[in-house]
């Protein structure tokens, strides 16, 4: 049996999802897609997990589609299921989701970057949409990227291919902050700490209100917009969360350290 190219691993309400193919710099090989998707549901699944993160060994995060599987006659159907099935799983998942970045991402993998909704980089990682330089295109990717991009950053940086720091990944979007390397873990603990404090069914409707269409009119969303809050107001979950802040508790959701 092929030794397990994904860890997945629970501790304190954080699911910590680890690529694990240093080899072929973490490439989005068949058995790594298979096994990251498994991780993503289970992370989904488990209830005691609040805050899922990200990571790598090695000194890339990943380097996108394996292109020594993309040769050939199946070509075409590379990674066809799985891969937007995993940049679905992370987009929707009803728990957020951290990125840690010790090194560069490419390609497949700066999609993956796009997907979760933090994204912590050393300053020394590099990004780069290398897909027009083999001659394919950045579709699948462009799903989750674009909306992460301004626009002239996307036209430029998917047109041209070329390298650019994590200083610049921060200022466009694609990451929300750039550290040095020995800050890189405080930084993303920071982050969980902070997400750890939502409540469960808080955040999973926060996400999904974050992706959804805006009303072409405040006054269009307002109706709507005022149900959602009053419901939550009004749940167990809210309850609670307000009795806590009135007794200077944490409210019972937050992981016991």
């Amino acid at each position: 049996m092929a030794d397990e190219l994904v860890h997945y691993e629970v501790a304190a309400g954080t699911a910590t999802i680890t690529l694990d193919s240093p080899h072929n710099r973490n490439a989005l090989s068949a058995q790594l897609r298979r096994e990251l998707s498994t991780a993503l549901a289970n992370a989904r699944d488990d209830e005691a997990v609040r805050v899922i993160v990200l990571t790598h060994t090695g000194p890339v995060f990943c380097a996108g589609m394996d292109l020594k599987e993309a040769r050939g006659a199946g070509a075409a159907n590379q990674g066809v299921n799985e891969f937007p099935q995993i940049l679905e799983q992370l987009w929707t998942s009803p728990k957020p989701v951290v990125a840690r970045l010790a090194g560069p991402a490419r390609a497949g993998g700066i999609g993956m970057v796009a997907a979760t909704d933090i994204a912590v980089a050393v300053r020394e990682a590099t990004f780069a949409f290398t897909e027009v330089r083999i001659g394919v295109v950045p579709a699948v990717i462009s799903l989750t990227v674009l909306p992460r991009l301004s626009s002239r950053a996307a036209h430029e940086l998917f047109l041209t291919g070329e390298t650019f720091d994590a200083e610049r990944a921060a200022a466009i979007g694609l990451i929300n902050s750039a550290v040095d390397a020995d800050g890189l873990d405080a930084e993303v603990d920071r982050y969980v700490k902070a997400l750890s404090l939502g409540g469960p069914k808080a955040l999973a409707a926060t996400k999904q209100l974050l992706s959804s269409p805006r009303p072409a009119t405040p006054s269009d969303g307002f109706a709507a917009m005022n149900e959602l809050s009053a419901g939550f107001f009004a749940s167990e979950e809210g309850q609670e969360g307000i009795l806590a802040f009135a007794q200077k508790r944490k409210p019972s959701w937050v992981p016991q350290d």
